[in-house]
C-alpha cells in the first residue's frame, strides 16, 4: 500500500525548537527540511503537523500566541509552496491527562475522521519518543526518529545505536518498524523510495 500521508512533529523536526515558542519571529527552520517538505508536496503527499504544546497548560504562553505562531509558520511554509493539509495540536499540560497528548493517539483519530485517512498509509516523523509511541498506538505503516532536536537523546534513551538509515526490528515502537535518519531531508530520501 502506498504512503500516502505525512505526520511531522513540528518543535525539533522542521523548525528549530525554541523551548516554548511563543515569538512568531523565532521560528527558524532546520537546515533541509523545507526542501523536504518542498518534495513531499510536489509528490502529492498530505502533510499534516500534530504537535504537543504543553506551553499553553503551563501558562507559559497563551493560546493566542499559539494561533499567531502558527498562522507564521503556514504563511512560511505558503512562500516556500509547502501547505499543510491539516494540523493539530495538544494545549494541555503532562498531568491533565487528556487523550489528545502524544503519545495519546487523539490528534490522529480527530484528522482521520476529518480527512478520512488510513493508518497503513501513514508515516509519523519527529524527534521525541512520543512522536514514535504515537506511530505505534495509532498503528502507523513506519516511524521515523530524526537525529534534530532531542532526536540524539531520544535514541540514547532508547539504548539504540546511531546509525541513520538502519531499520531497527518491527516491534521497536508497538509492532511499528522503526528508522532513524539524520534529518528531514534523509528522512524524505527513504520515503520518496517507497512511492
Amino acid at each position: 500500500m502506498k504512503i500516502r500521508n505525512i505526520f511531522l512533529d513540528r518543535d525539533g523536526t522542521f523548525i528549530q525548537d525554541m523551548h516554548y515558542l511563543k515569538d512568531p519571529e523565532k521560528i527558524r527552520f532546520i537546515p533541509g527540511a523545507v526542501r523536504a517538505m518542498q518534495e513531499m508536496t510536489r509528490n502529492q503527499l498530505k502533510l499534516f503537523m500534530v504537535t504537543n504544546q504543553s506551553g499553553i497548560g503551563r501558562q507559559y504562553f497563551t493560546l493566542d500566541q499559539y494561533s499567531r505562531v502558527h498562522e507564521y509558520l503556514e504563511h512560511l511554509l505558503a512562500d516556500n509552496s509547502i501547505s499543510l493539509t491539516g494540523s493539530a495540536f495538544c494545549p494541555h499540560s503532562p498531568d491533565d491527562g487528556c487523550a489528545c497528548r502524544k503519545p495519546g493517539p487523539g490528534m490522529w483519530v480527530d484528522l482521520r475522521e476529518k480527512f478520512q485517512l488510513k493508518a497503513s498509509e501513514s508515516i509519523m516523523i519527529g524527534d521525541k519518543l512520543s512522536d514514535l509511541l504515537f506511530a505505534g498506538r495509532c498503528g502507523f505503516r513506519a516511524a521515523i526518529l530524526v537525529l534534530t532536536g532531542y532526536g540524539p537523546a531520544t535514541l540514547e534513551k532508547m539504548g539504540l545505536e546511531s546509525r541513520p538509515g538502519k531499520w531497527f526490528e518491527a516491534g521497536t515502537i508497538q509492532k511499528t518498524p522503526l528508522l532513524v535518519a539524520q534529518d528531514l531531508f534523509a528522512a524524505w530520501n527513504w520515503i520518496q523510495k517507497e512511492l
